[in-house]
């Protein structure tokens, strides 16, 4: 049973573990979950998610996994022996790639969610002349989700802007997880395609993924608390 109704992830981005720690224990694991990426991962490993869980939080481990099928399937059946809620890969690994991702954690007693990354919210559609690709943003999002759906992963991480889009294409059970989330009046750092936490839920969004204004707050607990009320505003 999930341990918090909330939908925000906390991004733990920091280099190392002593200040995730410090943040995480300044936070209410019923009010959100908590996000490792690849930096604090590298940084602290396995031992890091399991202090996380041990302060009774939901980890979404978000190392986009991206190489061949064999070496990223194997990845993922380690990230859920750690007993990890959330992890994720690359859609453009492909089908196989995203095939055999499925099929790793098929099976098991209590897997976590599986998603995919369409495209980057630190991108934009000038990146997307640069690297010559012959759909738009929106259109390569809108493909790359159908992908993985296809390949039978339970959602993907995009932009809050494509959300209600996805909604629409996707179905309702098909998982949202949108970073580049800033609540009014938040800057906007290096996130290109970004909305408010309200606008984002609106919009169709399961999951927000806040990282600086919780992370950089004065005080954190009342900045996630504020986001959360803004929610049941």
């Amino acid at each position: 049973m999930s341990r918090t109704s909330s939908p925000v992830i906390v991004a733990l981005d920091y280099p190392e573990m002593a200040p995730a720690l410090e943040l995480a224990g300044s936070l209410d694991p019923t009010a959100c979950r908590l996000k490792v990426g690849k930096e604090l991962f590298t940084a602290a490993g396995p031992q890091l998610v399991e202090r996380l869980q041990a302060l009774n939080f939901e980890v979404f481990l978000d190392l986009k996994f991206h190489d061949i099928p064999n070496t990223v399937a194997g990845a993922l059946r380690s990230a859920a022996a750690m007993g990890v809620w959330m992890v994720n890969v690359h859609a453009s690994g492909g089908r196989r790639m995203l095939e055999a991702s499925a099929e790793a954690l098929a099976g098991l007693s209590s897997p976590p969610l599986l998603i995919a990354v369409t495209v980057l919210t630190s991108m934009d559609a000038q990146d997307f002349v640069e690297l010559a690709y012959e759909d738009s943003l929106g259109e390569q999002v809108l493909r790359l989700a159908g992908l993985a759906k296809d390949c039978g992963l339970q959602g993907v991480v995009c932009s809050a802007q494509e959300a209600s889009t996805l909604r629409q294409k996707m179905g309702s059970s098909f998982a949202l997880v949108t970073p580049g989330i800033r609540p009014a009046g938040a800057t906007r750092d290096d996130q290109r395609r970004v909305l408010t936490p309200a606008e984002a839920m609106d919009a169709g969004s399961s999951y927000l993924v806040v990282g600086r204004p919780i992370t950089q707050a004065k005080d954190p607990a009342a900045a996630l608390r504020a986001i959360n009320a803004s929610l049941s505003a």
